[in-house]
C-alpha cells in the first residue's frame, strides 16, 4: 500500500450561508513568487447559487497551498464574489472563469498576481457587447490577516466568433450529432466560459498564457478557438489566435491546450459527425517557429470511437485537459473519453502521450 497521507479540508462558500458552490469549479496550482506574499498558494474558481437557485456569481479562492500540502489543519482561504449583487454585468462572468495554471520550472516574475481569464460573445446568450477576452489579477497576501484583491478586467478584443451553437431544440444539451442514432451530445460553448486549461508558462524571453473554447466556424459545425496572451502584468495583448476547423464536416469541441519548454502547443478535443465519425479523440499542434494565428501541424488521432451515446441526458466530457510532463517539460499528456460501442454510458476514458519535433 502507498505511504502517503492524505489530508482534506471542507468550508463554506464565498457568500457563506447565502449561497452554495454548485459545479464547474477550477483549481490553478500556483508558486511561491506568483502571488504577493512569500507563502505559496493554490487558486480556484467557483460558479456559486443563492438559496433561490439563482446565480449568485463566481467566486475567486486563494488556497494555503504550503499548509495544505504539509496537512496542516490551520491552512486558511481567501475570496472574492463577483456577480450580479456586485454590479457586474452578467457578460463579464458568463458561465465561469479559468485561473491560470502554471507549467515548466521557471516562475513568473517577483509580486505577480494570479491570471484569471473570461470570454464574452456578441452572439452568446449574456448581452455581450462585441467579443474579447477579460483579464483579471487576483493578489493575495498570507500575512496575520490574509487578504485578497481582484483587480481588472482588463478587455482584449478578439476576432468574431460564435459560441451559441444551434442545438436541437435550442437551450437543450442536444448538440453535436453522432452516427447511427438522433440523440446528439452536449458541447457545452453556450456557456461562453474558456474550458480547462488557462496554462501559464514562463518562457524567459515572455510570459504566455494559453487557452481554448468551442465555437461554431461553420453552419452546424463545432471547432475549437484558441489564443495565446502575452505580457499579462504589464501591457496585456492577444499575441495571436485561430480557430481550428478543417472543411471535412468534422466536429472538433471540448479541447484543452498547452505548451511544452520550447513554447510548441498541442490542442486536443472530441471529435464526430452524424454519418460516419463517432465520438473520439484526436489532436493538433503548432511549433514554436510556425506562421502565427495556425496550427499548422495537422491532426493526428488518439483513438477512434466505435460507438454513440444514446444517453437522454446528453452531457459530454466536462472536461478534458492537455498536461505537460513535469520531468522532460516535452512529453503532452492527453486525457478525454470516448466511446468503444454504442451505449447510454459506457464511455471509455483515453490518457494519451506524444511529443511534438524538436523538444528532447
Amino acid at each position: 500500500m502507498p505511504s502517503t497521507v492524505w489530508a482534506t479540508w471542507a468550508g463554506s462558500s464565498r457568500a457563506c450561508l447565502m449561497s452554495s458552490i454548485r459545479a464547474h469549479s477550477n483549481t490553478g496550482v500556483i508558486r511561491k513568487a506568483l502571488m504577493i506574499s512569500t507563502r505559496r498558494s493554490s487558486i480556484a474558481t467557483t460558479r456559486e447559487f443563492a438559496p433561490d437557485d439563482s446565480f449568485a456569481g463566481v467566486g475567486v479562492y486563494g488556497l494555503e497551498r504550503a499548509k495544505m500540502l504539509r496537512g496542516n489543519p490551520t491552512a486558511r482561504a481567501v475570496s472574492v464574489l463577483v456577480g450580479p449583487g456586485t454590479g457586474a454585468p452578467d457578460y463579464l462572468t458568463g458561465d465561469g472563469w479559468l485561473p491560470a495554471d502554471l507549467d515548466g520550472n521557471r516562475r513568473p516574475p517577483a509580486g505577480s498576481p494570479n491570471y484569471l481569464v473570461g470570454t464574452q460573445d456578441d452572439e452568446g446568450p449574456f448581452g455581450a457587447p462585441s467579443d474579447a477576452i477579460n483579464l483579471f489579477k487576483f493578489f493575495v497576501s498570507w500575512g496575520p490577516s490574509p487578504s485578497a484583491t481582484l483587480t481588472g478586467p482588463t478587455q482584449l478584443p478578439v476576432a468574431e466568433s460564435d459560441s451559441d451553437y444551434p442545438c436541437v431544440p435550442p437551450g437543450s444539451r442536444n448538440c453535436i450529432p453522432q452516427p447511427g442514432t438522433s440523440q446528439r451530445i452536449d458541447i457545452l460553448s453556450y456557456r461562453q466560459r474558456p474550458t480547462w486549461r488557462l496554462a501559464y508558462r514562463n518562457l524567459g524571453t515572455h510570459e504566455s498564457l494559453v487557452t481554448s473554447q468551442s465555437v461554431e466556424a461553420r453552419p452546424g459545425i463545432a471547432s475549437m478557438r484558441w489564443y495565446e496572451l502575452r505580457r499579462p502584468g504589464d501591457q496585456p495583448l492577444v499575441y495571436q489566435q485561430g480557430t481550428y476547423a478543417p472543411a471535412d464536416g468534422v466536429n472538433r469541441w471540448m479541447g484543452s491546450i498547452a505548451q511544452d519548454k520550447k513554447g510548441n502547443m498541442a490542442l486536443g478535443y472530441s471529435v464526430s459527425n452524424g454519418t460516419n465519425v463517432f465520438p473520439g479523440i484526436r489532436y493538433t499542434g503548432r511549433l514554436r517557429n510556425d506562421v502565427a494565428n495556425q496550427m499548422p501541424q495537422g491532426e493526428g488521432v488518439i483513438v477512434n470511437g466505435g460507438g454513440s451515446q444514446t444517453d437522454p441526458a446528453a452531457r459530454w466530457g466536462d472536461y478534458t485537459s492537455m498536461n505537460i510532463d513535469p520531468v522532460d517539460h516535452c512529453r503532452f499528456w492527453y486525457v478525454n473519453e470516448y466511446y468503444q460501442t454504442t451505449s447510454a454510458r459506457g464511455w471509455q476514458t483515453r490518457i494519451a502521450a506524444f511529443r511534438l519535433p524538436g523538444c528532447t
